[in-house]
C-alpha cells in the first residue's frame, strides 16, 4: 500500500480577483518537489453569489512554463486568452490550458451565472512541464462533461470520471506532456474501492466534499490534501459520507523548480527572461473588454 505521508488543510482562504474565494491546498513553494509534476491546487468555494450586472472574476494575467487545469463542479466560468480561445465551462466541464512559452488570459463568472447568481465551486490545478516543453506553443483544450468517460466502481461504490490518464479500460480526453492521472472520484456513503496505481509515481488526494478513510486510517474531511508515498501501488478509500475527491498521480519530473508567481521555470535566469518578455508585450494580448463566450 502507498503510505500516507501527511494531511494538509488551509483555514485561510484568499480572494483571486473578486470572483474566486480560494483555499490553496498546496503550492510549488511548499510541496512542489514532493508533488511533482503537480505544482499547485486551488479550491474555490463553495460560495453563494448574489445576482449582479457586473461580472466578477480576475482580469488579464500571464502564465509561462506549465499548464492550468480548471474543473467546475458548480457555477459557470468564462475564459478568454491571447491565443484567441474563449468559452464557458459549466458543471462537469474542464478547461486544460497550456501556457507554454507564454499566455495571457482572464477568467470571470459567465454572464448567465452573473445575472442569476448561485453557488460556485471549482478547482484549479497547475501541472508542470518538463524543461524541453516549457517553451512550447500555448494551447487550449475545451473538455465538456459529455466527453469525459465515467466508470462505475465495483460494488456500487461510486464512479470515476477519467479526465486524464486511464482507469477501468477508459482513457481520459486530456492530452498531457508527461504520464499523469487526473480522476474525479465520486464515492457514495459506505462505498469502498481499492485502486492499483504505479509504483514510483507521485500520488495525492484532494478531498473536496464529504469524508473518507485512506488505507484504513484516520478519516479525512473536506478541503484537505492527502499526500502519499511514491513507493507502493495500493490505495484504498472508504467513504463515511458521500464524497468527492480528486485523485492525482503522475511520473515525477526530476528537474529544478524555480517559480515567481505565475511563471514556473528551471532557473532564475529563465524567470528574469519571462518577466522581461511579459513587460515587453511578448505574450500577446487578449481582446479589450469582457464579452460573453460560448460554452466550450
Amino acid at each position: 500500500m502507498k503510505k500516507v505521508l501527511g494531511v494538509y488543510g488551509n483555514p485561510n482562504p484568499h480572494w483571486v480577483g473578486d470572483g474566486f474565494p480560494v483555499r490553496s491546498l498546496f503550492s510549488y513553494d511548499a510541496l512542489g518537489a514532493r508533488l511533482s509534476p503537480f505544482l499547485l491546487l486551488d479550491y474555490a468555494g463553495p460560495m453563494d453569489f448574489e445576482p449582479t450586472l457586473r461580472p466578477r472574476g480576475v482580469g488579464q494575467h500571464p502564465h509561462r512554463g506549465f499548464e492550468t487545469v480548471t474543473v467546475v463542479y458548480e457555477g459557470e466560468v468564462a475564459h478568454r486568452d491571447s491565443t484567441g480561445e474563449s468559452g464557458v465551462i459549466g458543471p462537469g466541464d474542464v478547461q486544460w490550458m497550456t501556457a507554454g512559452r507564454g499566455i495571457l488570459h482572464e477568467e470571470f463568472h459567465s454572464p448567465a451565472f452573473t445575472e442569476t447568481g448561485g453557488t460556485l465551486r471549482m478547482i484549479q490545478l497547475w501541472v508542470n512541464l518538463p524543461a524541453k516543453d516549457k517553451m512550447t506553443a500555448p494551447g487550449y483544450q475545451a473538455i465538456v462533461d459529455a466527453d469525459i468517460p465515467s466508470v462505475a466502481l465495483p460494488g456500487g461504490a461510486g464512479r470515476v470520471r477519467v479526465i486524464a490518464g486511464a482507469y477501468g479500460g477508459k482513457t481520459g480526453p486530456a492530452r498531457t506532456f508527461t504520464p499523469i492521472n487526473v480522476w474525479d472520484v465520486r464515492l457514495v456513503q459506505g462505498g469502498r474501492v481499492t485502486f492499483d496505481l504505479t509504483d514510483g509515481h507521485t500520488t495525492a488526494l484532494a478531498v473536496l466534499t464529504g469524508r473518507l478513510a485512506v488505507n484504513g486510517g484516520q478519516a479525512v474531511d473536506d478541503a484537505k490534501l492527502v499526500v502519499l508515498d511514491r513507493k507502493g501501488t495500493g490505495l484504498t478509500l472508504e467513504a463515511e459520507a458521500d464524497t468527492t475527491v480528486l485523485l492525482l498521480s503522475g511520473e515525477p519530473i526530476d528537474e529544478p523548480i524555480v517559480g515567481y508567481g505565475p511563471f514556473v521555470m528551471n532557473s532564475e535566469a529563465e524567470i528574469r527572461q519571462a518577466v522581461d518578455d511579459f513587460n515587453k508585450g511578448r505574450f500577446g494580448a487578449t481582446p479589450s473588454g469582457h464579452e460573453q463566450g460560448e460554452r466550450a
